[in-house]
């Protein structure tokens, strides 16, 4: 099995343009493997780019093929009426790596979602997308790194940490079900407890490798969940160790205030609810790969 998304998903990407970003990566996600059904574009409806079909709404796209993901990288000031737009349509799962949308657009979409359409997953804002080896890859990551087979799923709000775990498992021969990007803004669509508690109800899965990041509390959170609900084996790596109080790295999400938000508070909670807490990317993938070996 695969979390949240399979080689069954079928995906339209808004916003393709013969330039676009949508477009580049839209390609190498369907060069992957995965099933890029459509495309939409106001003012290119009817016609193919690439040999994807282009539609001008999404709903004329899902209608038309049955799409039941989407993926979003317009831009900023138009990323959060693309995620409704995409709601509206009937899409149940949304992947949008747009980074800088406003703050109060990003509230504004994740609030009507939780209203409007509660059937709906977001993925993202600012994130580096989902991939499901083997079988699906919606996003920015690179397909190469990736080893289907599991057991070890990913989750992480680190776009570049996420890419090194991923490749740390497979130069060490371990295969990976799902890794979720979840992304670094202060309000996500998707968060670490989510991804979780799918790992928990997924067969294949056998143990999680999380990797958290200054600022927030979603680290927290996780841990908890964790602690009272988790039975599968969780490795942690928490980056920004070295960050100073109250400065701003990297985006939004990555700020801390006093104690709170910080890498060590996070790594203390983690470990008090019985994660294996590592120092570094490195070291976390060494720790997961002894608790596989330890499987077989």
């Amino acid at each position: 099995m695969s979390v949240f998304v399979d080689e069954t998903t079928k995906v339209v990407v808004q916003g393709v343009g013969p330039s676009s970003q949508g477009l580049y990566h839209g390609l190498r996600n369907r060069a992957y493997g995965t099933q890029v059904v459509a495309g939409t574009n106001p003012r290119r409806g009817g016609e193919q780019i690439e040999g994807i079909p282009i539609f001008a709404t999404v709903t004329e796209a899902v209608s038309a093929t049955g799409a039941n993901a989407s993926f979003i990288s317009v831009p900023p000031p138009r990323a959060a009426d693309a995620i409704i737009e995409a709601a509206a349509a009937g899409i149940p799962f949304i992947v949008c790596i747009t980074e800088g949308i406003p703050a109060q657009d990003e509230a504004r979409a994740y609030n009507l979602l939780r209203r409007d359409y509660p059937g709906t997953r977001l993925l993202g804002p600012n994130c580096p997308g989902i991939i499901s080896a083997g079988k699906c890859n919606i996003g920015i990551t690179s397909g190469d790194i990736a080893l289907p087979g599991g057991p070890v799923g990913l989750v992480s709000r680190s776009g570049t940490v996420f890419y090194q775990a991923i490749y740390e498992l497979t130069q060490k021969g371990i295969g990976q079900t799902t890794g979720v990007g979840i992304g670094g803004d202060p309000v996500p669509g998707t968060g670490f407890t989510d991804c979780l508690r799918a790992f928990e109800a997924d067969p294949e899965t056998k143990a999680v490798l999380m990797i958290g990041e200054i600022g927030g509390s979603a680290e927290e959170q996780a841990a908890e969940f964790i602690q009272s609900s988790m039975t599968k084996p969780v490795v942690a790596y928490i980056a920004g160790v070295t960050a100073p109080p109250g400065r701003k790295m990297g985006h939004a999400g990555a700020i801390i205030s006093g104690s709170k938000g910080t890498a060590k508070a996070k790594m203390e909670v983690l470990a008090e609810a019985g994660v294996i807490v590592a120092l570094n990317p490195t070291e976390a993938g060494e720790r997961m790969a002894e608790i596989v070996a330890r499987m077989s």
